[in-house]
């Protein structure tokens, strides 16, 4: 009875030992290598943002009143000069009357002093004053005629929307301060225009830019921002153009960080240099991808396939039967690939492992 229980713990001990022997050539056999190759690794920093022109301008009024005539549509390309907006006058009935009265005073005081010209060159004419009196009365009057002038063409202004000096028209328009292309437009027919004035910001009527001159303006995270210096170049990848890829320059880094959440980050400005034939329009929404560093002919890595034990760096070779670890020196890193600075040649072959299984 014994030697048929030493006989089936035999049995039970050499399946065991087979499966285990089994179980070890087939974790074997699906080992994988890797070579070592040569290429290109580049580190890089991304930047998340918008394209908007470098300079957009908000086009304001220094008149006030009703907007009567729009004379552009959103997207028009326009040349400084061009009149954007027809303001037609709308005084409150107070300053109507107050603009009408000043005028009428005006012409009772210049009424005066004409008069009392008259009398001054009659009297002057007969010996009977200075000339120096005479010049004196000469000149109030000419004041008093400035004056009244002045109210004539307030009055005027206010109530027809347009005068004209003698060599300069003035009128109740709002014209283009400079060439571009309209990107918005805030006010419409008979909308009321507040002034821009000293003590308020007045009513913004449109925007325009020079479409031609773009930036990427974004933001990096502080992480990356001490690795990236004015004059890099950025490839910017835009979302509604996923084919296209425009070139910059990178223009500016701000001094100063901002919060977003419990993140830190550094507004950036990217000059966009080659636009690639694309029609960009402002707003796009986009990344960029900055070169920190690039090395050419270096020998590389996928990551993954690097150890780090105790501060120091290996791979797992296999020296003839055996799967050997190897110390290596490691250099510039991409996220994927790193490069190999010393430890291996070109064409030898990395073990790769399997993932591990979850269980």
């Amino acid at each position: 009875m014994k030697k048929w229980i030493w006989r089936i713990l035999a049995v039970v001990f050499v399946g065991v030992f087979i499966v285990l022997l089994l179980s070890g050539k087939k974790n074997e056999e699906t080992l994988n290598f890797v070579e070592v190759t040569k290429g290109t690794i580049s580190e890089k920093a991304l930047a998340v943002g918008t394209i908007e022109p470098e300079q957009e301008i908000k086009v304001k009024s220094t008149i006030s009143g009703i907007v009567s005539e729009v004379m552009f549509k959103v997207g028009d390309s326009v040349q400084q000069g061009k009149t954007l907006f027809n303001i037609s006058p709308n005084p409150t009935p107070v300053e109507y009357v107050d603009t009408r009265r000043n005028m009428e005073m005006a012409q009772i005081s210049l009424d005066k002093l004409r008069a009392d010209r008259d009398r001054y060159l009659k009297l002057f004419k007969e010996s009977l004053i200075s000339r120096s009196d005479m010049e004196a009365s000469e000149s109030t009057y000419n004041e008093g005629s400035l004056r009244f002038k002045i109210a004539q063409d307030k009055f005027k202004l206010m109530e027809k929307g347009h005068i004209q000096l003698s060599n300069r028209s003035i009128d109740s328009t709002v014209k283009a301060p400079t060439n571009g292309m309209i990107l918005s437009q805030n006010v419409f027919q008979g909308d009321p225009v507040v002034p821009l004035t000293n003590f308020q910001p007045g009513t913004e009527l449109c925007s325009l830019a020079d479409m031609g001159m773009l930036l990427f303006k974004g933001t990096v995270d502080e992480i990356d921002v001490g690795k990236i210096q004015v004059g890099m170049d950025a490839d910017i990848q835009i979302g509604a153009l996923p084919e296209s890829s425009i070139l910059g320059k990178v223009e500016r880094i701000y001094p100063k960080a901002k919060k977003d959440g419990n993140a830190t980050l550094f507004d950036i400005e990217i000059l966009i240099s080659d636009a690639s034939g694309q029609l960009l329009r402002a707003g796009y929404s986009a990344t960029a991808t900055i070169t920190v560093q690039a090395r050419e002919n270096v020998l590389i890595l996928p990551e993954r396939l690097v150890l780090f034990e105790n501060g120091k760096t290996f791979v797992e070779v296999k020296m003839g039967e055996e799967i050997e670890k190897k110390e290596v020196q490691t250099g510039l890193s991409d996220g994927l690939n790193i490069e190999i600075t010393s430890g291996l040649k070109e064409g030898e072959k990395v073990v790769e492992r399997p993932p591990r299984e979850i269980t």
